[in-house]
C-alpha cells in the first residue's frame, strides 16, 4: 500500500498500528473506450483491504482522488464489491471512506453496472453486518446512495460534499445562498449524517462508535468490563427531564454516551451507551438543551415530529437487526401541529409505532415527564410492546394536560370551576400511580436510583426470546 497517497493515510489514521493488509493493490483499469488514456491507474482509485480497531476485524475501502478523480469504473467497484463479499462470509463491519468525483464517463455502461452491483451488495449487507461511511472529499449523484444505504454517516466538516443535484442545479438555488452538499445542511437538514468532524476527528470517532457494535448480526451482545458502580445514584437526574441527552450520558457506564445525528430533529435523541458493559440503543424526547454549564441554551417543543419519528424509526430498526436492546425516555405532550407537519407526521408517527412494535429485543421504558395521548403511546409504551415501564413520581401519564382536559369536559363554565376540575383530574387521571394501579407502569422509581433500575431490568430481560408472525416483511 503506498503510504503517500490521501487515501492510504485515512486508512493508517483509522486502524490500529501496522494491522492493514490490502487486496487487490495491482488491479489496474482495463476500459479504453472514449480515449481513456492507457496510463497507471493504481488500485483503480481505490484501497481495498483489512485489518482491525482495537483488536476487531474490519474491511475498509477507501477512495484515492488522485487516480482518476477516484471515479467509479468497472474494476473500481468490482473491488469493493468482492470487498463486501468477504466482510459477508466473515461476518465483519465494512467503512467506505469517500473521495470521488463519480461515475467515470468513460466507461459508460459499465460504470453504471457497477454502481448497481454495489448498491445490491449494500442492500444485502444491510441488517447483517454493520456499515459505515466518511466523506471526506466529494460525494455525488448516484455515489450519494453509498452513504444513505449504509448505517451511519460521517463528513468531514469543511472540504466534504454530499449531493445527489449540485446547489447551483437545483431551481431558484445558488450555492452561496443555501449549500445544499455541505455537512451542515446534510446533518441538520436531509438528516443522512450522522457525526460531522474535522478529518482527524472522524477516525477516532468511528473507532468510537465500533466500541459499541456487534460484528454482525449473529454477534452476542456488545460487551465491555464495566468499572463503574451499578447502584451509583445520580440526585441531578431529576433536573433532566427536559435534556434527555444530559440524562443519558449520566445513566451511562462512565458517562460515555454516543450520540448519533445529533443535529438532526433535535427534540429526539437518538445513541448508545453501556449499561453494566453491555451495549444500549437509547431514544429520548428532548425539549431542552443545556450547555457545559448546566444552563439552558435552547428550548424544544416537547413534541413528536415527523424528523424525530423517522429518526427514532430508522434507530430502533438498525438496534433490531443487530440485537441490540433499547431504552426509552420519554416526555411527550402531543405532535407538532403545522400545516408542514401535516404533509408527514402520520406516516413518520406510523413508521415510529412500527419499529417499536415490531422489535424483539429487550425493551424497556422510563417516562420521566409528560406523557400523553398517542404520542405517549408510540414512545415504546407498555401496550406498544415494552417489556418494563418505569415512571419518575413526579411524571404524568394520560390522555392531555389537565387544563385542556377541563376546558373539554366543563366548557363554559368559569375559571374557577375550570381550574378545580383541571387540578381533580390531574389528581385522578394523570397522576403516575393511576397508571401504576392498571399495569401500565409495572415501577415507580426515583430519579436518583434509575441506573441501578434500568441496568436490573436489562439484566433480566438478556435471555428474553420473542417470535412474530412468519412472513416475508411488513410494509411500513
Amino acid at each position: 500500500m503506498s503510504t503517500t497517497s490521501k487515501a492510504s493515510q485515512r486508512i493508517t489514521a483509522l486502524l490500529d498500528d501496522n494491522s492493514f493488509v490490502e487486496i487487490g493493490g495491482l488491479v489496474t483499469a482495463r476500459a479504453t473506450d472514449f480515449n481513456l488514456k492507457p496510463t497507471e491507474t493504481p488500485s483503480d482509485g481505490v484501497v481495498t483491504g483489512y485489518g482491525v480497531i482495537d483488536g476487531n476485524l474490519v474491511y475498509v475501502y477507501s477512495q484515492d482522488a488522485s487516480v482518476l478523480n477516484g471515479t467509479i469504473g468497472e474494476m473500481h467497484a468490482r473491488k469493493i464489491a468482492n470487498l463486501y463479499d468477504l466482510a459477508m462470509k466473515t461476518g465483519a463491519p465494512i467503512i467506505g471512506l469517500i473521495d470521488c468525483a463519480g461515475l467515470r464517463l468513460q466507461e459508460a455502461t459499465d460504470a453504471l453496472a457497477a454502481f448497481g452491483e454495489i448498491y445490491r451488495k449494500q442492500t444485502m449487507a444491510s441488517g447483517v453486518i454493520p456499515q459505515i461511511t466518511a466523506i471526506f472529499g466529494t460525494c455525488g449523484g448516484g455515489l450519494a446512495l453509498f452513504p444513505t444505504l449504509t448505517d451511519f454517516t460521517f463528513m468531514e466538516e469543511k472540504s466534504a460534499r454530499l449531493f445527489v443535484n449540485a446547489p447551483n442545479a437545483l431551481d431558484g438555488n445558488e450555492i452561496s445562498r443555501n449549500d445544499t452538499s455541505s455537512a451542515l445542511f446534510q446533518s441538520q437538514e436531509s438528516g443522512i449524517v450522522d457525526v460531522v468532524a474535522d478529518e482527524a476527528s472522524i477516525c477516532a470517532k468511528i473507532r468510537e462508535l465500533m466500541s459499541f457494535l456487534p460484528a454482525n448480526n449473529e454477534d452476542t451482545v456488545s460487551l465491555a468490563e464495566c468499572t463503574d458502580d451499578l447502584n451509583r445514584a445520580n440526585p441531578e437526574l431529576a433536573n433532566c427531564v427536559g435534556d434527555t441527552a444530559a440524562a443519558l450520558s449520566i445513566l451511562a457506564d462512565d458517562h460515555a454516551f454516543f450520540e448519533v445525528k445529533a443535529g438532526y430533529a433535535r427534540e429526539m435523541v437518538t445513541g448508545f451507551l453501556r449499561l453494566n458493559g453491555v451495549t444500549v440503543g437509547a431514544v429520548a424526547n428532548r425539549c431542552q438543551v443545556t450547555d457545559e454549564n448546566g444552563e439552558t441554551a435552547e428550548k424544544l417543543d416537547a413534541v413528536l415530529t415527523a424528523k424525530g419519528c423517522e429518526k427514532a424509526a430508522d434507530f430502533v430498526s438498525f438496534c433490531d437487526a443487530f440485537g441490540i436492546p433499547v431504552l426509552t425516555l420519554t416526555n411527550v405532550k402531543g405532535y407538532e401541529a403545522t400545516v408542514c407537519s401535516e404533509k408527514r407526521i402520520a406516516r413518520a408517527v406510523a413508521k415510529l409505532a412500527y419499529a417499536f412494535a415490531n422489535a424483539t429485543v429487550p425493551k424497556v421504558n422510563v417516562v420521566v415527564g409528560q406523557a400523553y395521548g398517542t404520542a405517549y403511546t408510540v414512545m415504546n409504551s407498555k401496550a406498544l410492546g415494552a417489556d418494563v415501564t418505569m415512571a419518575w413520581p413526579d411524571a404524568r401519564i394520560g390522555t392531555m394536560d389537565g387544563k385542556l382536559a377541563a376546558k373539554i369536559l366543563y366548557d363554559g363554565q368559569g375559571a374557577s370551576v375550570i381550574d378545580e376540575k383541571a387540578a381533580e383530574y390531574e389528581e385522578l387521571a394523570l397522576n403516575v400511580k393511576s397508571a401504576a394501579r392498571r399495569g401500565y407502569v409495572d415501577q415507580i422509581i426515583s430519579p436518583a436510583d434509575t441506573r441501578k433500575y434500568v441496568i436490573g431490568a436489562f439484566e433480566m430481560l438478556f435471555t428474553k426470546r420473542e417470535d412474530r408472525p412468519d412472513k416475508k416483511h411488513g410494509t411500513i
